[in-house]
Formats: structure tokens, sequence, C-alpha cells
């Protein structure tokens, strides 16, 4: 399977995974000027298994630890739980 490109969709409030240039799945948020909200995360079952939602969840923290302004809250079992699991990524939550 080719590689996982993760990419923000502001207008849809997403960061969304794809391959190959189709959606494989998508990271869920609210975002406020200091904190963005995980609230959902899916992957498209053709894709589960293959990685694709570790790689959505390790974009998407990426990316809001680069941009530097917001803190992050898991309401997102997925994203809570990928967290947990990665110690390096403790410091990002509120």
């Amino acid at each position: 399977m080719s590689d996982v490109e993760v990419t923000n969709n502001q207008a849809e409030q997403r960061y969304e995974a794809r391959i190959d240039g189709e959606l494989a799945g998508a990271a869920y948020y609210d975002a406020a000027d200091d904190l963005i909200v995980f609230t959902h995360t899916e992957v498209d079952e053709a894709f589960e298994g293959h990685g694709v939602g570790s790689a959505l969840a390790r974009g998407a923290l990426d990316d809001v630890r680069a941009d530097g302004r917001r803190r992050v809250v898991a309401r997102c079992p997925f994203i809570k739980g990928w967290i947990e699991r990665h110690e390096d990524y403790q410091d990002l939550l509120d």
C-alpha cells in the first residue's frame, strides 16, 4: 500500500488521510484560538488494518505541534488512546 498523505482540510474541520489521492480516513475537530478538540476519527473499511489511523493521528498532531498555537483536547477515543500510547505527544494535551 502507498504512503498515507495527511492534510488539514480547515473548511471541513478535519484532517484527511489519503492514499493515492483517495480519501482513506479523517479526524474531525473543533478549533478555537488556543484549543483543538478532536471529536471523531473514521477510517474507511477498505483501508482498515493498514496503519491509516495511526498515520492520521501522527500527521494531525504533528501539524498541531508545528503550528504551536493550540493545545489538544482528545474527546475522540481513537486519538485519546493513540496519545496515551505515544508518550512524546502527551505534552500537547490541555
